[in-house]
């Protein structure tokens, strides 16, 4: 057996103990068929068959990813171990917590730029929330963003022939937007109209899901990886692993390296033929002071897990230093205590940071990260 099918094997047969482990597999069928029939593996047994092949392989990425995968397994088998050790093994970057006078200073900045009765809290959250795109438009307005920002994807790093989105309005779930990469160079986006949504929102979650972020990713590995190298293991896409820090990167830069200066223009354009007011050059300000809020979310996870916070605790503090509303600072606990999703809440920043530092506004730098199997400890060295 091929190493690439081994670390297959072993990501499905984890995938079977934790829903959501595997967030895409599109490789050989009869892989899956037969994991499938398997009896359920022991979960110490699957953490002895991950460094067994850890320490059988010199690739690089794939020894990171059986390192994340040891370490779901041992933790699946009730080993204890520090949230941060979880972390750096499962995303091969250690959590730091960032301190407290960084949000703050992007209060100051954010109370000048929001003048107005109320305080800032209720005046930002005025801002993020208000001026909802109706829901009998949300399709156009998605539609109209996508196709946009296919058409500048393409000319700017290329798109795999043939790929293709299909966009789904759903409803009664936990979250804003998700991407199930169905393989053959087709996405499926779920769109949760529960939801209400602002047009910068709307725009982050088409630039997020689809171009240039995860199913621009997914594609381009496809054609370049899978079917030109014959890089199998590509082919499974596995929560734990180090594959997902860097992925949660590029949706995260992508759209920054594609439209500069222009992503507020861009969304006012689209805005104005829906009747949406939409200030582009406020928006601007207020979401590159607003940025640093995206680390409280991991001072919340080491609050809860290495500090022993409560739950009201870590929302107490998203409410106060990333002026988060209730109902979404409860959302965000939710997610950061979940046992399968607790470490990921770091992937959002630490992937945005570390793909940021390495790409340093280059568009060739990120066309590598589409294109190569690169881990944190590249991105890093580089």
């Amino acid at each position: 057996m091929g190493t690439a099918t081994a670390y297959i094997e072993l990501g499905l047969r984890l995938g079977r103990h934790i829903e959501g482990l595997v967030d895409t597999y599109y490789g050989p069928p009869e892989l899956a068929q037969r994991v499938g029939a398997e009896p359920l593996n022991a979960a110490s047994e699957l953490a002895s068959d991950a460094a067994q092949l850890r320490e059988s392989v010199d690739d690089r990425w794939l020894h990171a990813q059986l390192v994340g995968l040891e370490t779901v397994a041992r933790r699946l088998a009730g080993e204890e171990m520090t949230f941060e050790d979880e972390v750096e093994r499962c995303y091969g970057v250690r959590p730091q917590r960032i301190p407290e006078d960084v949000f703050g200073a992007a209060q100051r900045e954010l109370d000048e730029l929001l003048p107005g009765p109320g305080s800032l809290a209720e005046r930002y959250q005025a801002w993020r929330e208000g001026n909802v795109v109706p829901a009998d438009r949300l399709g156009e307005l998605m539609s109209g963003l996508i196709a946009d920002l296919r058409a500048r994807t393409s000319d700017f790093f290329g798109l795999p022939q043939d790929e293709t989105i299909e966009v789904d309005y759903v409803s009664d779930e936990p979250w804003a937007a998700f991407n199930y990469y169905l393989g053959g160079l087709r996405s499926r986006i779920a769109v949760n109209t529960d939801i209400a949504m602002t047009p910068d929102f709307v725009a982050e979650l088409a630039a997020h899901e689809a171009y240039p972020g995860h199913h621009t990713e997914h594609v381009t590995k496809e054609q370049v990886l899978v079917r030109e190298q014959g890089r199998l293991e590509e082919s499974i896409f596995l929560i734990g692993t180090p594959q997902a820090l860097v992925s949660e990167g590029i949706a995260g830069i992508g759209p920054e390296i594609l439209l500069g200066d222009e992503k507020e223009r861009l969304i006012a354009e689209h805005m104005a033929p829906i009747g949406i007011e939409y200030d582009p050059e406020l928006s601007k300000r207020v979401n590159q002071a607003r940025r640093p809020f995206q680390f409280a979310g991991g001072n919340a996870a080491l609050m809860l897990h290495s500090n022993g916070a409560s739950v009201e605790e870590a929302r107490d503090y998203l409410m106060r230093w990333s002026l988060s509303s209730k109902r979404r600072a409860d959302q965000q606990v939710s997610f950061i205590v979940d046992p399968t999703w607790r470490a990921y809440v770091t992937t959002y920043a630490d992937g945005y940071r570390l793909c940021c530092d390495f790409v340093d506004g280059d568009p060739e730098r990120f066309k590598r990260l589409l294109t190569e199997q690169l881990t944190p400890a590249d991105l890093l060295s580089s």
